[in-house]
């Protein structure tokens, strides 16, 4: 797979309070990602940016929210979310390198 489509794959970690009891419980970490990444581009996108082992990927597609405004209906853009299992020791610190 070529490194510049890696780079476009992760779009950004998914912060919530699911996402943190995830990583908690199971050493996984989720990403919002690109709508049309496959299991194995999210796992060397992951590999290549973080310098982790990944165990296993599972995705789930989420729908866009149906909104109204008076009369009016609309639906949000729907996306992708990968749920990431890394091998047993290694992690990923988000927090690491900012200003605190």
């Amino acid at each position: 797979m070529k490194e510049e489509r890696l780079l476009q794959v992760l779009l950004a970690p998914q912060i919530s309070e699911k996402a943190t009891w995830v990583a908690d419980k199971r050493n996984q970490v989720v990403f919002r990602v690109a709508a049309d990444a496959a299991k194995p581009e999210i796992k060397a996108a992951v590999e290549l940016l973080f310098k982790v082992e990944v165990e296993s990927v599972q995705v789930l597609n989420v729908k866009g929210k149906v909104k109204r405004v008076r009369q009016m209906k609309g639906r949000r853009k729907g996306w992708k979310k990968a749920f990431v299992s890394l091998k047993a020791g290694q992690e990923i610190n988000f927090v690491e390198g900012g200003n605190v």
